[in-house]
């Protein structure tokens, strides 16, 4: 049995009659880890499949929105299951459990409403106050982390204020975030209402909670780092917007990755599986065939750990980011690691890369973005479009039916609204920074196409004696036909039989 399994958790657990207590933490198992049950080599396959959906999918919204890319549709879907190119795996996370670096907590009430919790909410608001159950018995969760919380969950009981009820918008405490690292660095930052309460009033209640994590009950859970977040907002603000006050410990944590050492502050981005991390870069790194003549546009870098991790290789790096925190700790790590050739721009996308990257001469370009769930805004995209130096990208998505917008942008044929070369996924690789949960990253290399140096494809099906049927592709002359046909003339599953041809951005069907 492997170390750290669902199974041995289990088993951890205190003896108890069957009953409430142990069938609501099963329910917040199956929410926050809702394949914990599953044996992993199952959770594998099962993200394989979604990612294989994502890529039919996407193959066939390529085929729709470019009639110029249909003889390669063609030809890939008959190698690669209806697919426009080959899943290369979904590559297992080194640690399947306790693997998350960064956790975010509510703080509550328990299930009947007596006792303040720092936990998982249950369910949405029901009679009267959102049910909180402790993280103790999920999985994904360090035994370093669980310390915190059990310490802060100790130390709110022990006060007289009460949690914030987002329904009555009334009390005080109101979210726990506690970030670890490998080093053994602990920052906890806790969220609090002040209502109306006076300033020595609040002052005080800051000097209680720094004594008690560095001299009190709390100076055994860990903590290196304490912060004191005012939230005074009804409605579920940006927690980057709200200022941060330093209560006690470093102001920062650090964390090696490929042995790098980096700065983390308490709002910037560090992927939250750090072992599985090193190994989604190091294949970025592969991918991207660096040297020394390379410059990389970092887009959405957090705290630069990608540029970082290659700037070795390469000529120069530029990382864009919206954190001015992130930024902070980008420029703090490229100095750590004694980097000189790179420098990080803070402010939106949008606004900053469609200059930045015209701005650029160098004949060897790559851009690696890696944006949040929603991807990259549409500015973006068009600016990667028009920038026709640019001929490879690699994205990182972690919500991949999110992002399938941007990744059809970048291959439609162009259009008034849609200028440049497009370009067309060759290599495909998810990674599971995840496990126990049906998320995953998902890499995509895209190169530009580059026509007439990538000759036009005759796709032409055949059917053997034996009744089985085949796809063979021929270079073929542009000047050869000049008939049009439309996309519905073809099936795009491959079950009729038909030949096509390109021609000059049009396709004929036979």
């Amino acid at each position: 049995m492997e170390e750290g399994s669902a199974e041995q958790v289990e088993s951890k657990r205190p003896a108890q009659t069957e009953g409430c207590e142990e069938s609501f933490s099963k329910q917040i198992a199956d929410i926050v880890t809702p394949l914990w049950n599953i044996p992993y080599e199952d959770q594998l396959k099962k993200k394989e499949q979604e990612v294989l959906q994502v890529l039919q999918k996407l193959t066939k919204e390529i085929a729709s929105n470019n009639r110029a890319l249909l003889p390669w549709i063609f030809v890939q879907k008959e190698k690669y299951k209806n697919s426009c190119c080959q899943l290369e795996g979904v590559t297992p996370a080194p640690s399947q459990t306790e693997y998350r670096n960064k956790c975010e907590f509510l703080i509550g009430m328990d299930l009947i409403g007596k006792t303040k919790t720092i936990g998982f909410r249950l369910a949405k608001y029901k009679g009267g106050t959102c049910a909180v159950v402790e993280p103790f018995d999920t999985i994904h969760i360090p035994a370093i982390t669980k310390s915190v919380v059990k310490a802060f969950q100790d130390y709110i009981r022990s006060t007289h204020y009460s949690v914030y009820s987002p329904e009555t918008y009334e009390g005080h405490w109101k979210q726990l975030t506690v970030r670890t690292t490998s080093s053994n660095h602990v920052m906890a930052v806790v969220y609090f209402n002040p209502q109306k309460l006076d300033k020595e009033e609040l002052c005080s209640l800051k000097r209680s909670l720094g004594s008690c994590f560095t001299e009190g009950p709390g100076k055994d859970s860990g903590v290196t780092s304490l912060y004191f977040v005012e939230d005074g907002q009804r409605k579920s603000p940006s927690l980057e917007d709200l200022p941060l006050e330093h209560l006690a410990g470093e102001k920062y944590i650090y964390e090696e990755l490929l042995g790098l050492k980096f700065r983390i502050s308490p709002h910037a981005f560090f992927q939250v599986n750090t072992r599985a991390a090193e190994m989604l870069y190091t294949t970025i790194g592969e991918w991207a065939h660096l040297d020394q003549d390379t410059t990389v546009l970092d887009v959405c870098c957090g705290t630069g750990t990608i540029g970082i991790s290659l700037a070795k290789k390469v000529k120069k790096v530029i990382g864009i980011e919206l954190s001015q925190e992130a930024v902070k700790d980008a420029r703090a790590n490229a100095e750590i690691n004694g980097l000189t050739n790179i420098e990080f721009r803070c402010g939106k996308a949008e606004d900053l890369f469609p200059s930045l990257i015209n701005s650029q001469v160098s004949k060897k370009l790559v851009a690696i973005v890696d944006p949040p769930r929603a991807g990259l805004h549409s500015k973006v995209i068009l600016a990667i479009r028009r920038a026709e130096h640019l001929k490879k990208l690699i994205y990182v998505s972690c919500n991949a039916r999110a992002a399938m917008n941007n990744f059809v942008d970048l291959c439609r044929a162009p259009s008034n609204r849609v200028k440049g070369a497009y370009f067309k996924p060759i290599r495909v690789m998810a990674f599971d920074m995840f496990p126990q949960t049906m998320y995953f990253e998902l890499v995509i290399l895209f190169e530009r196409v580059e026509y007439p140096d990538d000759p036009p494809l005759k796709a032409t099906r055949t059917t053997k004696d034996s009744g089985e049927s085949s796809l063979e592709a021929h270079i073929i002359d542009r000047s050869t036909n000049t008939n049009n046909a439309s996309l519905e003339d073809c099936d795009l599953n491959g079950s009729t039989a038909c030949s096509v041809e390109e021609k000059a951005g049009s396709t004929v069907v036979k």
